[in-house]
C-alpha cells in the first residue's frame, strides 16, 4: 500500500531532515510514501550545483542540500511532491522513476489539451519549451527520497534570480498561465492518484 501524506505549508528544512530520516530508518517492510506539499520561499542547491547559476537570490534563502541536480525554486502555489519509494522493491531504477514522474505529468497535461514533453538532457516536464516541473532525487540503500515540483499558480519572479536547473534563460511556466485555473490541493488530488498508478500502485492511495 502506498501511503499519500498531506503536510501543508512547510519550510524547507525541516521537511528535508524529516525525509533523510525516514529513507535512513525504513526497514525492508515500511511503506512506500508520497508528501506533498508547497514550500516557504527557497532556493534549494542540489549537489552538482555551479554558484554562478545563483544570480541574485536577495532575501530568499538559499539551502545547499543532498539532491541531484542544479538550483531550483520552492514557493507558495507549487506542489512539491517527495516520492519515498523502495525502488528495489517496485523493481525500477533511478532512470525509470524519472521517466515514471514525467510521464504522469505528461499524461495529465494531455487531458487538459496540453502538449507537454519530457528532455533527456535536463528532467523535468516542458511546455512549448518552458519549464512546469521539476525533478531531483537522491537514492541510498534502494530507497528514493526528494522528488518533483509542479508549478501551479505562484510567483514565478524568483525563477529569474536563477539559472533554473543551471540552464541560462530557461523559461519557466504554470497551469494558470496556461488556463488551467486549479488551485494546489485540485491539482494533487487529480494527480497523484495518476502517479499512483504509474508506479504500479493500483489500489487507491491510503491517506
Amino acid at each position: 500500500m502506498l501511503r499519500v501524506r498531506r503536510l501543508g505549508l512547510c519550510d524547507y528544512t525541516p521537511v528535508w531532515r524529516d525525509m533523510q530520516a525516514y529513507s535512513a530508518e525504513r526497514g525492508a517492510d515500511a511503506e512506500d510514501q508520497l508528501w506533498w506539499l508547497q514550500h516557504a520561499p527557497v532556493f534549494t542547491l542540489g549537489m552538482n550545483s555551479k554558484p554562478e547559476h545563483l544570480l541574485n537570490p536577495g532575501d530568499i534563502p538559499v539551502i545547499p542540500i543532498d539532491r541531484g541536480g542544479q538550483v531550483t525554486y520552492h514557493g507558495p502555489g507549487q506542489l512539491v511532491v517527495y516520492v519515498q519509494l523502495d525502488l528495489r522493491r517496485l523493481g525500477i531504477g533511478v532512470r525509470q522513476l524519472v521517466q515514471l514522474l514525467e510521464q504522469s505529468v505528461i499524461d495529465w497535461l494531455a487531458e487538459r489539451g496540453i502538449v507537454a514533453e519530457a528532455r533527456r538532457d535536463a528532467p523535468g516536464v516542458y511546455v512549448q519549451g518552458a519549464k512546469i516541473a521539476a525533478l531531483g532525487l537522491r537514492v541510498k540503500r534502494g530507497c528514493s527520497y526528494h522528488g518533483l515540483s509542479f508549478n501551479v499558480d505562484m510567483d514565478l519572479e524568483p525563477f529569474s534570480r536563477i539559472n533554473p536547473c543551471g540552464y541560462p534563460g530557461l523559461a519557466v511556466t504554470q497551469l494558470k498561465d496556461l488556463g488551467v485555473g486549479l488551485s494546489v490541493e485540485e491539482v494533487a488530488h487529480d494527480w497523484l492518484p495518476r502517479l499512483a498508478a504509474q508506479l504500479c500502485y493500483r489500489d487507491s492511495p491510503k491517506t
